[in-house]
């Protein structure tokens, strides 16, 4: 797929993304906003998996069946009224996900070991 084309699949979806975070303000608009950001990650999880770079989905699976299995034991331990506890306890599965992204990416880099400064910086700040 055209580096062009995965560039501007992934503005769309981030752009989904943050019309879907501006839904979620209102309970009115809630549902809507689920709905741009669930096509956002749709777009993105898609476009990710037909980048070039993936060769190789074997570790894709076995991340999503952990994923899938420890969001199943959180969905049926916690309770309802423990929601905020959730939402906190998933959000720092974001910022762990974020983490292994960047440290991922710097793992991965290219043939010549350079990294791009403003790339390196937003790794770094990224991982903090």
């Amino acid at each position: 797929m055209n580096s062009d084309i995965l560039a501007i699949a992934y503005l769309v979806s981030g752009v989904l993304f943050i019309f879907g975070l501006k839904g979620l303000t209102s309970p009115s608009t809630a549902r809507r906003g689920n709905y741009l950001a669930i096509i956002g990650m749709v777009i993105a999880v898609a476009v990710t998996l037909m980048s070039p770079e993936v060769t190789s989905f074997s570790y894709i699976w076995l991340a999503v069946l952990i994923g899938a299995a420890i969001g199943v034991v959180l969905a049926l331990k916690i309770q309802m009224t423990a929601m905020p506890q959730l939402v906190a306890l998933l959000h720092s599965f974001v910022g762990l996900a974020a983490v292994l992204v960047a440290i991922g990416t710097y793992l991965n880099r290219d043939s010549s070991g350079d990294l791009n400064p403003l790339l390196m910086i937003e790794l770094a700040v990224g991982t903090v």
